[in-house]
């Protein structure tokens, strides 16, 4: 069975969390990837500025398949969409809301996530077709931001990266959040260079607990 675009959306907010992987390395970003799996993160998203990030994402759709849903993010130009679509990514995500960029991405048919901070560039973002806005950076302006931007715009789907712990996720989800991005908070980059894998699926656990418990308060 074929996943559609809005059987990733809902996955994605079902799952209520991203795991945003900068990779050191190849080899490295592929465990981590088990090591978030095995503690629970079924959305994972593989940055541009991992090394041979298109191989490495390729190499995870192919192992993990429907298991999980799998991104790729740090998209800043248009050809960047192509690759990753080819590579196997079902979502893509863009810190930026560039119109050529996004009008690429809105064009491949995937689930679209750009960047934006403003209350002006959040309306840009999502009239120009993106999913989700996502609220970069998010340790900027903090929950109630969230809160402040849905009494205007309830009908936009915010997810904030940045600034996101396994502490305050369920402040993010309290305020609307739909999901929330964590990069080195959940996926740590020195713990995967000291092959301390099962720290992070420790953490992973940790993080994805928190937003079960989050989602039932």
């Amino acid at each position: 069975m074929t996943m559609t675009k809005q059987d990733t959306l809902q996955q994605i907010r079902t799952n209520g969390l991203i795991a945003v992987l900068r990779g050191p390395s190849p080899e490295l970003t592929l465990k981590m990837v088990d090591a978030l799996v095995a503690g629970g993160v079924n959305s994972i998203e593989i940055t541009l500025s991992t090394p041979d990030a298109y191989a490495v994402t390729a190499k995870v759709a192919v192992k993990y398949q429907d298991q999980i849903v799998l991104g790729m993010g740090t998209l800043t130009e248009v050809s960047d969409v192509d690759k990753a679509v080819a590579a196997g990514a079902r979502f893509l995500v863009s810190p930026v809301c560039e119109p050529n960029l996004v009008k690429a991405m809105v064009a491949s048919g995937l689930v679209t996530m750009a960047g934006a901070l403003t209350p002006t560039e959040v309306l840009a973002t999502y009239r120009m077709g993106a999913d989700v806005v996502k609220l970069f950076p998010g340790s900027l302006v903090g929950p109630s931001y969230i809160k402040s931007l849905h009494g205007p715009f309830p009908q936009i789907p915010l997810m904030p990266t940045g600034g996101v712990s396994a502490e305050n996720v369920a402040q993010w989800l309290q305020a609307g959040a739909v999901a929330v991005g964590a990069g080195g908070e959940l996926c740590s980059s020195a713990l995967a260079r000291s092959g301390q894998f099962d720290k992070i699926t420790e953490v992973a656990r940790h993080f994805v607990a928190a937003v079960k418990a989050a989602r039932q308060e």
